[in-house]
């Protein structure tokens, strides 16, 4: 009777969610399925094995960006970006690209994903990189984007009645070394990412849309992907 109410105290405690298993061995829960708590098994099943692996096991998945758009005139702020792994100002049609999703451990002992997504402009790599931990107080995802690290925004996950994963960035601020200024709405990108699974054709999609209160459209994406990691 101690040692399951022991295990009771340890999860309810911890800010990161841990479960003991038979041996005494801890076990890391994902930190997508943690956020979205009973909203998680929801996901079509394909969304729930891609993102509760990600406590443990790194995903690969390479497709095609069917569109990458943004306005012109965004050029010079765009490119500055690719000094930090963030934004880039190329567009264009059927653009092969690259998504790795790695754990890692943060030096707080935090659960940590890494996100690396590289796009393919012939020769050329550009990337969009962020590294996204939990803020379980709050139920939000900590998303720090760039390398290193230039914004920070809290996420918001949610699942559609048709199982698909919804993200929505709220609260941003900027990132300069151990400072952090909170961003007035007026010069935040709001974050939309819609990821579906289309089982008609065994695909991940995925459509990430920028917007800007005062300019509009700052940056999109939209494409596929697939996995051998997961079947």
């Amino acid at each position: 009777m101690f040692f399951p109410l022991l295990v009771f105290y340890i999860v309810k405690m911890s800010p990161q969610l841990q479960i003991v298993d038979e041996k005494g061995k801890v076990v890391r829960v994902s930190i997508y399925k943690q956020v979205l708590g009973d909203q998680f098994s929801k996901l079509h099943p394909m969304l729930q094995k891609r993102y509760a692996s990600l406590n443990k096991e790194t995903f690969i998945g390479k497709g095609i960006m069917k569109t990458i758009t943004g306005p012109k005139w965004l050029f010079p702020f765009l490119l500055l970006g690719t000094k930090y792994n963030l934004l880039f100002p190329e567009k264009g049609t059927q653009i092969p690209f690259m998504i790795i999703n790695s754990p890692r451990i943060g030096i707080n002992g935090e659960n940590q994903i890494h996100w690396k997504r590289i796009f393919y402009f012939g020769k050329k790599e550009r990337y969009f990189n962020a590294l996204m931990s939990l803020d379980s107080d709050n139920k939000v995802v900590k998303d720090y984007l760039g390398e290193p690290s230039v914004l920070y925004a809290d996420l918001s996950f949610s699942v559609t009645k048709e199982g698909y994963m919804y993200i929505e960035s709220k609260r941003q601020r900027m990132v300069l070394g151990s400072i952090e200024i909170p961003l007035p709405m007026i010069l935040q990108g709001i974050a939309t990412v819609l990821e579906k699974y289309e089982e008609t054709k065994d695909v991940y999609t995925i459509k990430v849309v920028v917007k800007n209160p005062l300019i509009g459209l700052v940056f999109s994406y939209e494409g596929e992907f697939t996995s051998d990691d997961i079947s």
